[in-house]
Parts: C-alpha cells; sequence; structure tokens
C-alpha cells in the first residue's frame, strides 16, 4: 500500500521559484503540513538544474535526523531511495547512501566538517546536476553524490524524519 504520510493535496504558493523572465511559477514540490515524519511530492520528479530546499529547526538534544529522495512512497515493497542523507549527532556523521530492491549501497560519510547544531536552524539545499546530487548546508558545499538511480525523472518523493521541525520546503 502507499504510505499514509503522503499526501499531495496542499500545494506550496510562494514568490521565491521565479523562470527567467521573473514571473512567478508554480512550485514543484507539494505538501500537506510540516510536520515529521514528513513525506511530500516532488512534481515531475528531479532533473539536471533543479533543487530541493529544506529549512529547519534541530531539535534541542538531538540523535538523528534523515531526508530522503525516493522514487515514489511506497512502503511495501519500500520504494527505492535513490539518495538518504542521514545527521547523527552522536558521532558528528552526515552518512549517505542509497537502496535499491532493498539492497543498501556503499555509505560514504567523507565532509569537510559536521555543519548541524542542536536548537539552531539550517538550510540544506540538494542540487540536482547532471552526473550527481551536489548537497549545500547553510550555503557551503558539503559532499557530492553520484547518482545511483539514473532514471531522475522517477525521483518525486522526499522523506524527513527524526529530530527536527520544518519551516520550510522549496
Amino acid at each position: 500500500g502507499t504510505d499514509p504520510v503522503c499526501d499531495s493535496a496542499a500545494k506550496l504558493d510562494d514568490g521565491h521559484l521565479n523562470n527567467s523572465l521573473g514571473s512567478p511559477v508554480q512550485a514543484d514540490v507539494y505538501f500537506p503540513r510540516l510536520i515529521v515524519p514528513f513525506c511530500g511530492h516532488i512534481k515531475g520528479g528531479m532533473r539536471p538544474g533543479k533543487k530541493v530546499l529544506v529549512m529547519g529547526i534541530v531539535d534541542l538534544n538531538p540523535e538523528s535526523f534523515a531526508i530522503s529522495l525516493t522514487c515514489g512512497d511506497s512502503e511495501d515493497p519500500p520504494a527505492d531511495v535513490a539518495i538518504e542523507l542521514k545527521a547523527v549527532f552522536t558521532d558528528r556523521q552526515l552518512l549517505r547512501n542509497s537502496c535499491i530492491s532493498g539492497e543498501r549501497g556503499e555509505e560514504q560519510s567523507a565532509i569537510p566538517y559536521f555543519p548541524f547544531i542542536p536548537d539552531q536552524p539550517f538550510r540544506v539545499e540538494i542540487l540536482c546536476e547532471h552526473p550527481r546530487f551536489r548537497v549545500f548546508v547553510d550555503g557551503h558545499q558539503l559532499f557530492d553524490f553520484y547518482h545511483r538511480i539514473q532514471t531522475l525523472s522517477a525521483i518525486d518523493t522526499i522523506k524527513i524524519n527524526g529530530d527536527l521541525q520544518i519551516t520550510k520546503l522549496g
């Protein structure tokens, strides 16, 4: 069945997404309420040049949180995960992986520094490029993650869970 958390009824209506002429375009991310665990639909899926923005506040005593881009919202069988970004506060790690047909890939963990601070706001941008995702936190590029799912348009769902509040998606 499908994940009951997912609901694409509400629409983000926000003037920050503009086309080259400067007129507002329809926003790409749909979501009901910004409640964790969160599941939302990315209109049209990913493509080179497209960016997903997650703004939030880390909980006061966090253990971990995760942001995933997935192919649909199925729970059983679980949807393929193009990228899962997991912040682990106990050992200050930022872990990345994929899960395709139930098989987790090779985990990546190299980062220049751990960017998240308890009880502080953050801004995560996941930029889709042709060969990879490029991930920025508070404007600083932290890592690249090369695509393991090549059909970018199939990556059409964002899932967020763990010890955080979401303040804005775009």
